[in-house]
């Protein structure tokens, strides 16, 4: 005995909607594992490189945890061919409780298995003068970097009644050394 088409349609959208739902689900889960505090987060740029060893990454989102340093490197089977790294790079604006912010510079693996965070710094330089940061923009929106490295720009206040913010320079070069200015006009 075959089901009727009328029969079938509704099992189709119910089993449909599920599915829609249950991945919906999935995706409100990624979304609670950003702090409240990440008032600005953009990523940008790119890096390669040839796979050397990873650090830990200090806990940017103040869980209490930090990627673990791997025990041993995996020695590449004889032979074998190692693809170089490749990635991009984010800047995370954390929110204090005093109202100013510590931004961190987090460089991002692109990986078989997902992006991967490989190091998280703080920019002492922001830290260093109270930084009220009201935006946080990249050079370029097109999400296509021609050249190597990161160039953003942080707006900010070190006084929350002045009206205008100040921009200041994040730029990382393509051999990765990172300057943090204040813009001049």
């Amino acid at each position: 005995m075959t089901l009727s088409l009328h029969f079938r349609t509704p099992i189709l959208r119910a089993s449909f909607a599920i599915l829609l739902l249950s991945s919906a689900a999935v995706r409100a889960d990624d979304i609670d594992q950003l702090p409240v505090t990440a008032t600005f987060v953009i990523s940008g740029g790119f890096w390669e490189g040839d796979g050397g060893e990873i650090e830990s990454a200090p806990d940017v989102a103040g869980s209490g945890t930090a990627t673990p340093v791997p025990t041993q490197p995996v020695a590449p089977q004889a032979g074998a061919k190692t693809e170089p790294q490749r990635g991009y790079y984010k800047l995370v604006a954390i929110r204090q409780p005093d109202r100013t912010a510590k931004i961190y510079l987090q460089q991002i693996q692109s990986a078989e298995s997902g992006p991967k965070v490989l190091e998280s710094v703080e920019l002492e330089e922001f830290s260093a003068i109270k930084a009220y940061v009201t935006d946080i923009r990249p050079e370029d929106s097109t999400g296509v970097s021609r050249q190597p490295g990161l160039f953003a720009t942080v707006y900010l206040k070190t006084d929350p009644q002045q009206m205008e913010p100040e921009g200041w320079t994040v730029l990382i070069d393509e051999f990765g050394d990172i300057r943090v200015e204040r813009e001049t006009n």
